[in-house]
């Protein structure tokens, strides 16, 4: 389960989506999630879905690996569904004691499952076509005109970066204790909630040993390459928009044009 978490981890490949600045990239997937937030249609979800076939067509991510990301989420995607089947009024079509399953209760579900599994897809798909380090340029430099009030926006990008890209670190540190607890006859499977969660303790003292251990680790490295933060900082590869990288903002702008006119005339 624990492999089956796909954020932060870089896909690495020569597609046309891999070979987009990374600003596009972070732009595209805020304005996707937005989209997703202005549909209410399933006509939009389909078109939402459609594009998004599409995009993972291009950057070559095979579909194991998109599937892969969705299996983390299941409890949270039956725990949507339930809770808008059973609270959502409306009219009954089933019911079982004080539990009622209304009309309008299926469609919600339906529209809220939906929309998570896109979110969930477009944001595996930037990570997985942005390496941590373009990941951090593009985050700097979208964040740049903020430093004029004061805002740190280089060192909060690089926070972002480094936690995005040690995600996948730390859980393959855990998934180590894990089986390392087992062989030791550890065992996390029997037993109800409050049994599994107690098991789990004795993972938390090293893994959270472990974590200080890289930061420092990190922190030495960064020491001994004379990191000084983002003022006056230069670059190996400097970050600039290209023909594409227009050709696909322009593209972006439209379909979020078509979404918003789909909103209002549907």
């Amino acid at each position: 389960m624990l492999r089956d978490i796909t954020l932060g981890q870089y896909y690495n490949c020569d597609s046309p989506i891999h070979r987009l600045d990374s600003r596009v990239k972070i732009i595209g997937t805020i304005l996707f999630i937005v989209e997703l937030f202005l549909v209410k249609h399933f006509i939009g979800f389909a078109v939402c879905a459609a594009v998004l076939a599409v995009l993972i067509g291009m950057s070559k991510v095979p579909l194991s690996y998109i599937v892969r990301g969705l299996r983390p989420i299941v409890l949270i995607l039956l725990f949507t569904c339930v809770l808008n089947l059973f609270m959502t009024r409306g009219t009954i079509i089933f019911q079982l004691g004080f539990l009622k399953v209304t009309k309008e209760g299926i469609y919600t579900a339906c529209f809220m499952a939906i929309r998570l599994i896109l979110l969930i897809i477009s944001s595996s798909l930037m990570t997985y076509t942005t390496k941590p380090i373009a990941l951090t340029d593009g985050l700097e430099k979208l964040m740049s005109p903020l430093s004029k009030i004061g805002l740190p926006s280089h060192e909060i990008a690089m926070m972002m970066s480094i936690a995005l890209r040690f995600i996948p670190v730390l859980l393959e540190e855990t998934d180590k204790i894990m089986k390392a607890q087992q062989a030791r006859g550890a065992d996390f499977e029997s037993g109800g909630i409050l049994q599994r969660a107690k098991a789990l303790v004795p993972i938390l003292v090293p893994l959270f040993v472990g974590a200080l251990r890289i930061a420092q680790d990190l922190a030495m490295a960064m020491e001994a390459r004379c990191y000084r933060g983002g003022k006056g900082r230069t670059r190996m590869n400097e970050i600039r928009f290209r023909r594409n990288d227009y050709i696909a903002f322009v593209l972006m702008l439209l379909f979020l044009a078509a979404i918003i006119l789909m909103r209002i005339f549907l």
